[in-house]
């Protein structure tokens, strides 16, 4: 770690990597650059550990204030195979992140004159292809996820001739919606006149000095580029241990997710946010525009129970202070920013590996490191490295099968055990947010062990954070349902031959992921784990979203094609589903 400061004064003494170094696993090493003695220390084990727990190959970290860098670092891995250690010179692809940079290049020509963003987009782009039947939808609806609009994976159909359908009124309530965010990068280049990489480098990059940083992803940027990961096998859920491959070559420049980025650049850029907008050479944005920018509008519990959304980043609170931040994903990295507004502090990290999750536990113990330091405190005790039960005592139990087929999920040391015909499964969770499992075992391995639990009764009222969770009465995996003695309802549904037509496993020819649509208990799933509910003839949304997910050309009984994210499925029949 270096350009340390997070004394008063603005020094630390340097030490080097030694026990916190030592620590790591083979597959998640420590660079050897120098590190503050303390309050490094406590920061450095715990990210020896969440890496190894995690299976990251490598990560970057870059720790700012409203002064400037305070440390960058570089773990692990570039390469696996050739043991090339992380530089703090490669770019990792920030995903999501790029949200925010879209969003303040929008608000920076609306301090111009040059858009309003309660104007309706479709003055500025009237041949979007969207049908609008719930509202018009605003600029500020974009920006804040509540457009009504499908998360299409393209911003144009595939089909000529299709367009998008809202699927609730703008402004209503949060969806997270790519889609929308490539609508504003369409809409920067109509009214900036440039294309959105050259407008972002010249309008942010430029003047915050993060000449390192690559406004989208190209062959020529491919070799600054960290090597990255995926699971190895695309037609299943992938346990956390599981084994990583190579991921292809990407060439991205959707303003959704486009900006690869070196710690120390992302360092410069939380120091401007840390400033509200303010640059190392003048403004980025105005006051008006960054309070736009930061300001709650609409409440988006998918980055937290208490979160809000502003235009481009949530916003909540850690510990009683203002806290902004935003995750990204991508095809093969995981990302995370953080900033305690009020202690003038900001982390960001990123891990060069697509395993379904984001660092935000290293991010938010170094944000909470760095506010201690600053308090004069110590760091805080860390947090527990990987993904774990809080209360095992909830899945235990007896699961049984309408046809008698039992399955006992118990509680031991290590965690959740299933036990199924005299084999004893341990149970990984697989976020620390849901009631699903994996299973690293041969019979289990294609669908994830999905908890279902008591509805809350009609006229209840939402649900509250501190509200105690409900009982768990069912279990279902792939097609299999089992009942727990607590479930009370119909164990004899039955399954729908207007609904058998779309079972199946469908992939995109040539081209990666499998995805397997299964009848579980009269109710179609996607890959196991997500409901769909019917809408009309063969078309579906997943519970909970504003996608679109059709089937098609129904041959001998059985469709031939399923659309969702913008791309079509085809059927398949693999030795595995036989």
């Amino acid at each position: 770690m270096s350009n340390v400061e997070l004394t008063r004064r603005g020094v630390l003494s340097l030490t080097t990597l030694s026990a916190a170094a030592a620590s790591l696993s083979a597959s998640a090493r420590a660079v050897a650059t120098p590190v503050p003695t303390l309050p490094a220390a406590p920061l450095e084990r715990f990210i020896a550990d969440y890496m190894r727990a995690m299976n990251s190959p490598g990560m970057t970290l870059g720790l700012a204030n409203a002064r400037g860098t305070v440390g960058t670092a570089a773990y692990g891995y570039a390469d696996l195979d050739a043991r090339l250690p992380v530089k703090p010179s490669h770019l990792f692809e920030i995903g999501s992140i790029t949200k925010s940079f879209t969003a303040l290049v929008v608000l920076q020509l609306q301090d111009e004159g040059k858009l309003d963003v309660q104007h309706p987009v479709l003055r500025y782009l009237p041949s979007l292809p969207i049908e609008t039947d719930y509202g018009e939808i605003r600029i500020h609806h974009l920006l804040t996820h509540s457009s009504g609009m499908p998360s299409e994976g393209r911003l144009w159909p595939v089909q000529p001739g299709r367009r998008y359908r809202q699927c609730f009124a703008p402004g209503s309530q949060f969806r997270y919606c790519n889609w929308g965010y490539d609508v504003l990068g369409r809409l920067i280049e109509k009214v900036d006149g440039s294309p959105f990489p050259t407008v972002v480098r010249r309008r942010l990059l430029a003047p915050l000095g993060m000449s390192d940083t690559a406004p989208a992803i190209t062959s020529p940027v491919r070799s600054r580029i960290v090597r990255s990961y995926v699971p190895l096998h695309d037609d299943r859920p992938s346990p956390r241990s599981g084994p990583l491959a190579p991921a292809g070559n990407l060439t991205f420049g959707g303003s959704a997710g486009c900006i690869a980025s070196t710690a120390l650049d992302m360092t410069r850029y939380m120091q401007m946010l840390l400033n509200r907008g303010a640059g190392p050479h003048g403004r980025v944005i105005s006051e008006a525009g960054f309070k736009l920018f930061s300001t709650p509008h609409i409440k988006a519990e998918e980055f937290g129970p208490k979160a809000s959304y502003g235009y481009g980043i949530a916003i909540d609170e850690l510990e009683g202070h203002v806290r902004l931040r935003h995750t990204g994903g991508m095809a093969s990295f995981m990302s995370a920013m953080q900033l305690d507004m009020e202690a003038g502090v900001g982390a960001f990290a990123s891990i060069n590996a697509m395993q379904g999750y984001r660092p935000n536990p290293v991010v938010q113990y170094a944000l909470q490191t760095l506010r201690r330091a600053k308090e004069g405190l110590p760091p805080p005790a860390p947090p527990v490295a990987g993904v774990t039960v809080d209360h095992p005592e909830d899945y235990t139990g007896s699961y049984v099968a309408p046809d008698g087929r039992r399955l006992d999920v118990i509680a031991d040391a290590d965690g959740l055990v299933l036990v199924a015909d005299g084999a004893r499964v341990p149970l990984e969770p697989r976020t620390m947010e849901s009631d699903q499992f994996l299973a690293d075992h041969a019979r289990f391995a294609l669908f994830p062990f999905v908890f279902g639990r008591e509805k809350r009764a009609p006229g209840g009222g939402a649900s509250k954070p501190e509200d105690p969770p409900l009982p768990v009465i069912e279990l279902g995996h792939g097609a299999d349902w089992y009942a727990h003695p607590r479930y009370k309802g119909d164990r004899t549904a039955s399954a729908s031959p207007e609904l058998a037509r779309f079972v199946g496993t469908y992939c995109a020819p040539w081209d990666t992921g499998v995805t397997r649509v299964v009848l579980r208990k009269g109710q179609l799933w996607l890959d196991g784990d997500t409901p769909l509910d019917p809408i009309g003839d063969g078309l579906f949304r997943p519970e909970e979203s504003s996608e679109l997910v059709e089937f098609a050309h129904v041959v001998d009984g059985k469709a031939q094609l399923v659309v969702f994210g913008g791309e079509g499925l085809e059927r398949v029949q693999l030795p595995e589903d036989a």
